[in-house]
């Protein structure tokens, strides 16, 4: 090799390395901290053929609470509610479940227009799944955690109803479960 291409090698990985240091040295932990999130997701599967995949719901902690992004195919049309539940067993068709997911022992409603006062910490309301069996919604809640508080979703299932949640006491007569997925950290 020619002492000038080796050279101006060594002084092209020595200006990356110095660049690369400058760009990611000089942040303070505290902005890694502030992306870095913890993450979980739970696959949903129809509560009447398991081998059959209705989509994912994914979770990821942030500054600003839970991120709740979910993504579903292959589901019956029509609005559906969607709620956290209390165990992360989706056997018995999705009963071993349990109830909605209530650490403050409250009366059912919707969180994401009512808040903790008013509403189930698993009460997502509705999920509307179009024609074709997709659907997609993105909430983000604030007191919702992955681990070690009192509104850990790791370790609970979350439900797709057979109807609509029309907000009613005790639990929003939705019906019957149509898919279940445990809340599994990644």
């Amino acid at each position: 090799m020619n002492p000038i291409h080796k050279t101006l090698k060594i002084v092209a990985i020595a200006t990356l390395l110095a660049f690369l240091t400058l760009v990611y040295g000089i942040q303070p932990k505290a902005a890694f901290a502030a992306n870095t999130s913890e993450v979980a997701e739970a696959i949903i599967l129809s509560t009447s053929d398991p081998s059959q995949v209705l989509g994912k719901v994914s979770f990821s902690q942030t500054s600003d609470g839970m991120q709740i992004a979910t993504e579903i195919q292959n589901a019956p049309p029509g609005k559906h509610g969607f709620h956290i539940h209390e165990f992360g067993s989706c056997e018995d068709a999705g009963n071993a479940a349990g109830g909605h997911f209530n650490p403050d022992g409250v009366k059912h409603g919707n969180l994401i227009s009512e808040g903790f006062r008013n509403a189930h910490a698993g009460d997502l309301g509705n999920l509307t799944i179009f024609s074709d069996g997709t659907a997609q919604k993105n909430v983000t809640i604030s007191r919702l955690t992955l681990k070690g508080e009192k509104y850990a979703i790791a370790g609970r299932a979350i439900i797709i109803h057979a109807q609509e949640d029309n907000f009613s006491q005790p639990t929003g007569n939705a019906g019957g479960r149509i898919g279940c997925g445990a809340i599994a950290k990644l």
